[in-house]
């Protein structure tokens, strides 16, 4: 089964609901519109079709090989990584002051989608580098700019984010990695870090580190950490390669998915100390790696829906070629293609509308980052803002949750021979589970929507986009046909259950913590469905418009049709969810710890 990036789904995106044609208006971005999407999304296509897709399964049979600290990509990997790289793809969106080709984050994300439906293991790669470059643009000196980011945006190096240690997961306030300063400005680091995605490969000629360390003498806790540019190579006063730093890895983990993806365990200073750069002040590092963070979870929110999509299209072949039992309508004598039955075409549009609706979602949290960043007013760019940060944990949280469920089905749908390996369904599931994971498990994507995103502000950003909700509903009522109607009455039972919730984090936050966060994933995925659903009405009335103009009519039948499905199957679980969480918390809280 080959991958199909579904360019007409997402230019569809880009121009009804995420508005690139607003963004091509944006300062810097005038050359941005629609048929410079259409092109880039195109030629990002043919790549990840014909270059990267055909790499998945192998980097899963074959995946990358650790040998006397070395590691050694899946075979194939390099060479497609130079081409990704040469093609530009690394520096799509960043700015051309760097070598970078300045596109808005809208066209950036669709690629992202597609090099990660493509093949998730390649596609870490990239990810981590966009992070190191966007640390970089945000607290690195001239200096530091000039010195790694073209050779980071043209892909000659590659770049990481090391945080976790043995002792430190999530609870960064423990990481004792440190770091000594020396009479030249520069620091000694010692430590240890794990999970260090692409940490070691052989498919760049250096790897930049992005490590937090305490400086000596630095406060306890979160207030003490420090952000450090660690080379594997330092450079020579002309910029050329020169000594390996001292900083080795030492294992790479066994892992039941993303196989080719090496994650890597560096030891820092075993021979007298690894050379670091600081980036930015001391004691502001876990300020700075937070922008490689939130940049990193809306990739991975991509990834999530990435995944989703490649198994929907390899559980849609195989339903197509089953053939298994007569159908229950009768229709036909003989037995035929499952496609047939309704049960395998409710997991098939369930798989489908969770994709549409996630894809909806990112983009169009794309377009408001682009917003937030390039507006001329600055009133609208903090309007953005909010919006995007709100919408961070949703697309990263929903949309990994939403492709467990998804890849789950696409084993589903093939049965039996979906729990055999060689049919590649159980391979995007087993790739799927690390998406809940990293880059903040969705209970800290929850912790981060309670906390910082609803709390704070009293709602105000919460209860804005509920507003917009209610108008899309009007206009939902309005257009009139049986669809339309459905999905504004499923979104209005989703957005009254929404604020309800809403007004619950707020009134209960500080009074009864436990009971809110007993409930803040399920307020999480409450959310997300919300908001993807309204993406998805939003959608049927472009759809209803371009039908109406006789413009690719089953493309637009099909969009109304996923669109009704989303309303009755997957939006009407909300009000459920309201009730889970604002009167649900007593079966979380009350059980005796030492009954468990």
């Amino acid at each position: 089964m080959t991958y199909r990036a579904p360019v007409k789904d997402m230019l569809f995106v880009m121009k009804e609901l995420a508005g690139i044609d607003a963004v091509a208006q944006l300062p810097g971005f005038d050359d941005a519109g629609y048929e410079t999407a259409q092109a880039v999304l195109e030629e990002s296509a043919k790549l990840n079709e014909g270059v990267v897709a055909p790499l998945n399964v192998d980097g899963d049979v074959q995946p990358s090989w650790f040998k006397d600290g070395e590691v050694t990509a899946t075979p194939g990997f390099k060479e497609a990584f130079q081409q990704y790289t040469q093609g530009g793809w690394q520096g799509l969106h960043h700015p051309t002051d760097f070598g970078g080709q300045g596109l808005p984050k809208l066209i950036h994300a669709a690629c992202q989608e597609m090099v990660n439906a493509a093949n998730l293991s390649f596609a870490l790669c990239p990810l981590l580098t966009d992070g190191a470059i966007e640390a970089l643009l945000t607290a690195g000196t001239d200096e530091q700019k000039s010195t790694y980011l073209p050779k980071l945006i043209d892909g000659t190096w590659t770049g990481t984010m090391n945080l976790t240690e043995p002792q430190a997961g999530s609870d960064l306030s423990m990481v004792r990695s440190r770091a000594e300063p020396l009479p030249d400005g520069t620091y000694k680091i010692f430590g240890t870090k794990i999970f260090i995605t692409w940490g070691e490969h052989d498919m760049a000629e250096n790897i930049v580190h992005l490590v937090l360390a305490r400086v000596t003498g630095a406060p306890e806790g979160v207030k003490g950490i420090s952000l450090f540019i660690v080379p594997k190579f330092l450079l020579n006063s002309d910029g050329s390669i020169g000594a390996r730093n001292d900083v080795h890895c030492v294992s790479i983990e066994h892992k039941m998915g993303i196989k080719a993806s090496p994650t890597a365990v560096l030891q820092y200073g075993d021979n007298g100390g690894a050379i670091g750069y600081l980036v930015g002040e001391e004691n502001r590092g876990l300020e700075y790696m937070f922008v490689m963070m939130n940049a990193a979870r809306f990739g991975v929110g991509v990834q999530g829906l990435a995944v989703a999509d490649r198994a929907y299209q390899r559980a849609v072949a195989y339903a197509r070629d089953r053939v298994q039992s007569r159908p229950v309508d009768g229709s036909m004598k003989t037995a035929a293609p499952i496609i047939h039955h309704p049960d395998v075409r409710r997991m098939l549009m369930t798989m489908r509308a969770y994709t549409e609706g996630c894809r909806a979602m990112a983009l169009v949290g794309a377009a408001a980052y682009d917003a937030a960043h390039h507006h001329p007013d600055a009133q609208a760019r903090a309007e953005n803002q909010a919006v995007y940060e709100f919408l961070v944990p949703l697309i990263k949280g929903y949309s990994t949750e939403m492709s467990l469920e998804v890849t789950s089905l696409g084993v589903q749908v093939h049965g039996g021979m979906g729990f055999i390996e060689e049919t590649g369904a159980a391979q995007h599931y087993r790739d799927a589970k690390i998406l809940t994971i990293y880059e903040g498990t969705t209970a800290i994507q929850a912790n981060d929507l309670v906390g910082r995103k609803t709390s704070r502000d009293g709602g105000r950003v919460a209860k804005a986009m509920a507003a917009q909700i209610e108008a899309t509903e009007g206009e939902l009522l309005q257009q009139g046909s049986d669809a339309a109607r459905a999905m504004a009455q499923r979104l209005a039972a989703a957005r009254r259950a929404f604020l309800d919730v809403v007004d619950f984090v707020v009134s209960e936050s500080k009074s009864n913590p436990n009971a809110v966060f007993a409930g803040s994933v399920n307020y999480l995925m409450l959310a997300g469905n919300l908001v993807a659903g309204w993406q998805m009405g939003r959608a049927l009335l472009a759809a209803q418009v371009r039908l109406a103009a006789d413009d690719d009519t089953e493309f637009m039948k099909a969009k109304i049709v996923t669109a009704r499905f989303y309303a009755d199957h997957i939006l009407s679980k909300v009000p459920g969810l309201r009730d889970s969480i604002v009167e649900g918390a007593a079966g979380v809280t009350e059980m005796a710890l030492e009954a468990f």
